[in-house]
């Protein structure tokens, strides 16, 4: 493909826009990769088949607040002090959302799926209609502990569970920002209303932006339709205590290794999205609007341990910022651009989506906006440089990521080793201690065994001092 034609297929050609975003889905869950025998997924294999795989995707955090809200408007979201759960929020208001910079561009936005960026209030600026979008329908997660209850939503949850309503994730959903009641499956309830969205959309002959959230594959997984139980010879677990007064106590004992066939349930949730985006893709094919669709896969942060989820062959999982952390499943197909099979090694970002969207959409940047992402075009077509260095930061952890190099710290403080030993006894995992860095060229293992901090003091420093200069420049 020459630079022209590049030029003229991609800037402003307004394709379709489909975002799908999962939750806590495990970086060696693909059945692609094949390195897990019990993993089915045969429409992201379609998905990644018909184009590029970012082997060296990230999102901008290993939780999925934070990741989130940084996504959703292109910048990294320590520039407003979203850095875990205890602070992560939506951007403020005069940072635009991607949908916002879409419509004047001429899209129709919708949003079907799992809303969790902060403390979310039902008609605050996080809400899907609050921030650009013209059809919505969606659960604000931090009405339960960041998750929504797979089967029962209720417009007096409390009034039914009572307290257990807010463990369990049973509040109201949101239609275009009204409360309403849902007894689907809510994979299936995405997707369906994702297709119905697309129709119509297609039918009017509009570009359109659609993002689907799924809440799959986050715990608790277990809570599936009969039929499929039935199908997967898994037996019905009813929510794990309901009355208990203690969140963290309930969910230890609701997570691994408590679950009997933990596996078999978190796996189950992934084949049910990974059929709901075959629907999305057959929808596609029969409009004939395949060609002009760029469809976009990644996962909010890295699989979580203790949800069974599996990282191979990456170190650690969601919480840490270890690779399996922050390094996720990142797929882009747009068949008229992307060539089938291909892949990229380039440090790309979550971040990146906005300025790509907008590009391809002919749209408007914001000038008075920091947008850390970058536009992406190049690299759909197998040409272009990724980012130059990546940046994470927690609080009381971070890390800084280069094309071979990762300097990672965990703060050796008394706030920080209390987070560490808090992962270890609830989350099953570990972040790690002090300072290391790992040659990720050599060994990708992030092991006590491959740390190269004595061996290459001036590679740390000079790491160490990237970070501390992006640090003052997104503080400032």
């Amino acid at each position: 493909m020459s630079e022209e034609t590049k030029e003229v297929t991609l800037f402003g050609s307004k394709p379709n826009i489909l975002l799908i975003l999962s939750d806590d889905h495990g970086y060696g869950d693909l059945s692609f990769q094949g390195r897990n025998e019990d993993v089915h997924t045969p429409n992201l294999d379609r998905l990644r088949s018909s184009g590029m795989s970012f082997e060296q995707g990230f999102v901008s955090a290993p939780i999925c607040s934070p990741s989130r809200a940084g996504l959703m408007v292109g910048s990294y979201q320590q520039r407003w002090g979203a850095e875990w759960f205890g602070n992560s929020s939506f951007a403020p208001n005069d940072y635009q959302a991607i949908p916002e910079i879409l419509k004047p561009a001429g899209y129709q936005t919708g949003y079907f799926g799992k809303v969790h960026y902060g403390p979310d209030t039902p008609g605050s600026r996080s809400c899907p209609d609050q921030h650009g979008f013209d059809s919505s329908f969606y659960g604000l997660a931090a009405q339960g502990m960041g998750r929504l209850h797979y089967l029962t939503h209720e417009l007096d949850a409390v009034g039914k569970y009572g307290d257990a309503a807010y463990y369990h994730g049973m509040h109201a959903m949101y239609e275009n920002g009204v409360p309403v009641a849902c007894h689907e499956h809510l994979t299936r309830e995405f997707g369906r209303r994702a297709r119905d969205f697309m129709t119509e959309a297609i039918q009017a002959h509009d570009p359109y932006f659609c993002m689907v959230a799924f809440n799959a594959v986050h715990n608790f997984t277990w809570q599936l339709p009969e039929e499929e139980l039935a199908k997967r010879g898994l037996k019905a677990h009813p929510d794990f205590d309901p009355i208990v007064d203690e969140y963290v106590d309930w969910y230890d004992g609701a997570i691994s290794p408590n679950l009997e066939n933990g596996r078999e349930y978190y796996l189950a949730q992934l084949e049910m999205m990974d059929e709901e985006i075959g629907r999305l893709l057959d929808l596609l094919e029969e409009t004939e609007t395949l060609q002009n669709t760029l469809v976009i896969y990644l996962t909010d942060n890295g699989g979580s341990a203790c949800n069974f989820g599996n990282n191979a062959p990456l170190t650690g999982s969601k919480y840490t910022l270890f690779e399996g952390g922050v390094r996720v499943p990142y797929l882009a197909s747009w068949p008229q651009v992307i060539p089938a099979g291909s892949g990229t090694q380039e440090l790309t970002s979550s971040l990146d989506l906005l300025p790509t969207f907008a590009y391809v959409a002919g749209a408007q940047l914001p000038n008075n906006q920091p947008i850390d992402g970058v536009n992406l075009f190049e690299r759909f077509s197998g040409v272009g440089k990724g980012h130059d260095a990546l940046f994470f930061d927690t609080g009381f952890q971070w890390s800084v990521r280069t094309q071979d190099w990762k300097l990672h710290e965990v703060h050796d403080d008394e706030n920080s080793q209390n987070a560490r030993k808090i992962m270890q006894e609830v989350e099953h995992t570990d972040i790690g201690c002090g300072r290391s860095l790992f040659s990720l060229r050599d060994h990708l293992a992030e092991t006590p065994e491959n740390d190269c901090l004595s061996q290459y003091p001036d590679k740390a420093a000079e790491l160490a001092q990237l970070y501390h200069e992006w640090y003052r420049k997104i503080h400032q």
